[in-house]
């Protein structure tokens, strides 16, 4: 069965007390069965996302259904492995610590050095080369071995028996490859260092499930997963972290952990819908310039799918640019409004577009609201039922050939920004290298004018310490100039982003490929005129270009991934364009969210790092602390502005109060579309 992050994942129990009668939804590649229809999107949804890993081959980055048909193919290529040597190399296999590749290639020269009742291989036969198949083993001492054999015609059939000694025989080429035996060892454990059989297949073969005296006080067995341990002075066992965080117990030497805050809940859409309103929207928002659909707040985005009013620009924008991609790349969407719905969707003529798409679609639960929409009360449609209309409409967008070329697009900026960073990197350690080996160089030839007479010192002294002053002069002018650099180099970056944000998405992509080499050669040349001499400017001016370039590849970023999980498989989320940190529950039907630097900081001194998802989950909270934590005070700061701006509102006489439109609390009803193109 396919993995989820290389762990096994159940499948759903059938529901019990099904009538004859009763409609149900089953996924066609799992034969899994569900009563309620948003319990079965939601497992066919998580099945099509590309979080899976094949057993057999190892591969990752799979939909369940590929990850399937994977492990298909790999078992297939596994039974190419005579029978007669499966045990002999399960055996090897069975706790072994070695890493795959070497186990691997351990088994490989092990098995062409034994030969086993049941191989098929050459013998030498009235001076000819024959084949023969071994039927018994026949050990003399240590060193000679004669084997009984069959001798074979050219069908496999038996002609008639000998003894042969070992070296009158000759291997075949070994009938499988490396890969395969890699596949095999996947598909035949549950376990890694050290490799564990699963427990029916040791017993098939008749091998041991005792852990081997050497791993003894070494290993461990807890519920099925491994614990390593390694022993104390005086004998007792020392856990070597970390492990399933599960099994972490509390410890006297641990620190003081804060008891973890809970996250805020305070949606205005069902709880359980938090989860599709976070990909519709970072979809809009990674794909705004394809799509000519000018950004907005996920908060917006949120008031504007619970709002009571049917024609709310944020949304029928929203849902046109879509359609228009549709129109671009969906054959058959294409083919449904052709000739049949006027050219230009319009606050009016939007409802006729989307009802063709749910006609499309076919899926009953959505098409029930097809009538409703239809005479204007798209607002009388159920939150969920939007949202789902939403992530089916994404979803068919996807894959359409304009969003996946620039998905291409976007993977290979990404790369190239990749290889540039990687780049400045190796020049900036070099560079550090050779500054360290400066110093050194200096330091030694001081301490060879140890010999000389006081005057001399005094000398070498009174020079060091004009050379100093000299340095110390040169560095101020530097570092002017330097500084001087930098603010041209931002003022341009400025006009840039200006710019970009008046241009049509073509235009802009081409401008930033320009910009981004730019800024390449420009820092090569700014790395090449600097001092060798200058440590801390050289310091200051890597650590801007390494910034840079992870603005750059952000921007470039196609799908935000989430930071890790806690010990319970809670997943945590941080999408920068929002700032606030959420929490989804394991089973995604509950979600929260963290908005302080407060609430950051006991989350943080809340996890155990003695547990292997929580070491995971604090080092990205480490590694983006401070841009999380910048995020989160801008969005505390507009929060009060916007409480100030209310309050001066609620304050106004009666008679010169703003329409209710101009209220800040209800801004999305104000949007406009300033990339839409006519």
């Amino acid at each position: 069965m396919p993995l989820l992050r290389r762990k096994p994942f159940a499948l759903v129990e059938p529901p019990i007390d099904l009538e004859p009668s009763e409609s149900l939804f089953q996924i066609r590649f799992t034969k899994e069965v569900f009563r309620d229809y948003n319990d079965y999107l939601n497992r066919l949804n998580q099945y099509r996302k590309r979080v899976w890993t094949c057993k057999v081959t190892g591969k990752t980055g799979l939909t369940y259904e590929e990850a399937l048909v994977s492990e298909k193919h790999g078992a297939e290529k596994v039974q190419q492995i005579p029978e007669e040597l499966i045990a002999p190399a399960l055996r090897i296999i069975q706790y072994s610590m070695l890493p795959l590749k070497d186990l691997v290639d351990y088994i490989a020269d092990k098995l062409k050095e034994q030969l086993v009742v049941g191989s098929q291989l050459y013998g030498k036969k009235n001076e000819r080369v024959c084949p023969c198949k071994i039927l018994k083993v026949m050990q003399e001492d240590a060193e000679n071995v004669s084997y009984v054999v069959a001798w074979l015609d050219g069908s496999n059939n038996v002609i008639e028996r000998a003894e042969v000694s070992s070296q009158d025989l000759v291997q075949k080429k070994s009938p499988f490859s490396r890969n395969i035996l890699k596949s095999f060892v996947r598909e035949c454990t549950y376990r890694n260092a050290p490799w564990v059989l699963h427990d029916k297949l040791a017993k098939k073969h008749e091998i041991s499930t005792d852990i081997p005296e050497e791993l003894r006080g070494k290993v461990s067995f807890n519920n099925g997963l491994v614990v390593f341990t390694k022993k104390r002075k005086h004998g007792e066992e020392l856990i070597k972290y970390p492990i399933d965080d599960l099994l972490v117990k509390p410890s006297p030497d641990d620190p003081v952990f804060s008891s973890r805050p809970s996250p805020s809940r305070d949606f205005n859409i069902p709880i359980h819908c938090v989860g599709d309103l976070l990909m519709v929207w970072d979809f809009f928002m990674s794909f705004g310039k394809l799509l000519q659909l000018s950004p907005y707040t996920l908060k917006d985005f949120e008031k504007a799918i619970s709002h009571k009013d049917s024609n709310v620009a944020l949304l029928v924008e929203s849902h046109a640019v879509l359609f228009r991609v549709l129109i671009k790349g969906d054959d058959e969407y294409y083919a449904a409004v052709h000739d049949k719905l006027p050219k230009k969707i319009t606050m009016i003529s939007w409802k006729d577009y989307l009802c063709e798409f749910l006609e499309m679609i076919k899926i009953p639960k959505l098409r029930q609201y097809e009538a409703t929409i239809k005479r204007g009360r798209y607002s009388y449609v159920d939150v969920n039922a939007k949202l789902e209309i939403f992530r089916e409409l994404v979803n068919r967008a996807l894959d359409t050939t304009i969003v996946r070329e620039k998905l291409h697009e976007f993977i290979e900026q990404r790369r190239a920004l990749g290889a540039a960073k990687r780049e400045e990197a190796i020049e900036a350690s070099a560079k550090r290298r050779k500054v360290k080996e400066q110093l050194k160089a200096d330091s030694g030839s001081n301490c060879s004018e140890n010999g000389h007479d006081l005057d001399q010192d005094a000398n070498v002294s009174a020079d060091n310490n004009h050379r100093i002053q000299n340095g110390s002069i040169r560095k101020n002018r530097n570092s002017k100039i330097e500084s001087s650099r930098q603010k041209d180099a931002l003022d341009s970056g400025i006009k840039h982003s200006n710019l970009a944000s008046k241009m049509s998405a073509e235009k802009f992509d081409s401008e930033l490929n320009r910009s981004a080499e730019f800024g390449k050669v420009y820092n090569r040349k700014e790395s090449q005129k600097q001092p060798m001499g200058d440590k801390d400017q050289s310091e200051d001016s890597y650590e801007q270009r390494r910034q840079y370039f992870d603005r750059e590849i952000e921007k470039w970023c196609v799908r935000t991934s989430f930071l890790g999980m806690d010990r319970y498989y809670n997943r945590y989320w941080w999408f920068y364009r929002d700032g606030r940190i959420f929490v989804e529950s394991p089973e995604s039907n509950e979600w929260g969210y963290y908005s302080s630097k407060g609430e950051l900081d006991g989350l943080t001194s809340s996890l155990n790092c003695k547990g292997e998802r929580e070491k995971a989950l604090l080092k990205q909270l480490k590694k983006y602390y401070g841009r999380i934590c910048l995020e989160l005070q801008k969005n505390s700061k507009d929060l009060l502005h916007k409480i100030t701006r209310d309050d001066s509102v609620v304050r106004r006489s009666t008679r010169v109060r703003a329409p209710p439109r101009k209220n800040p609390a209800k801004a999305f009803l104000r949007y406009v579309n300033k990339w839409k193109e006519e």
